[in-house]
């Protein structure tokens, strides 16, 4: 079974930087698309970038200038480099993997969700 690990949040002052990982493990043929999504108390969780198998990104219009996804097909790593970031980036932020296991099925990976705040 596919599992996610995800690292870097924490506590950072407003205008600051974070780079968030989230590695995939277990059975993994190849991966598809890879992202980063968000929830902030009391919203719903939202897409903030992802990257697809052909490296083609799109972001959030609140990520866009700001933050940058990448990857290392290698290490089935994705990763979240945020800069500038706002108050109002203070969330839980989880990855989303996709791809195909080793057995030929389809599988989309979750990660536990790291938390990001943002405040002086």
């Amino acid at each position: 079974q596919v599992q996610l690990v995800e690292s870097g949040g924490g506590l950072v002052q407003p205008g600051g930087s974070l780079r968030l990982s989230c590695a995939a493990s277990g059975g993994i043929l190849m991966l598809d698309y890879m992202g980063w999504h968000r929830q902030a108390p009391g919203r719903e969780r939202e897409l903030v970038a992802k990257i697809s198998s052909g490296g083609v990104t799109n972001y959030a219009d609140s990520a866009k200038g700001r933050f940058t996804i990448s990857r290392d097909v290698a290490k089935n790593t994705v990763y979240l480099q945020m800069n500038s970031l706002k108050p109002e980036d203070t969330a839980v932020y989880y990855c989303n993997i996709g791809g195909f296991g080793v057995l030929g099925n389809r599988f989309d990976a979750w990660g536990q969700g790291t938390l990001v705040t943002v405040s002086s």
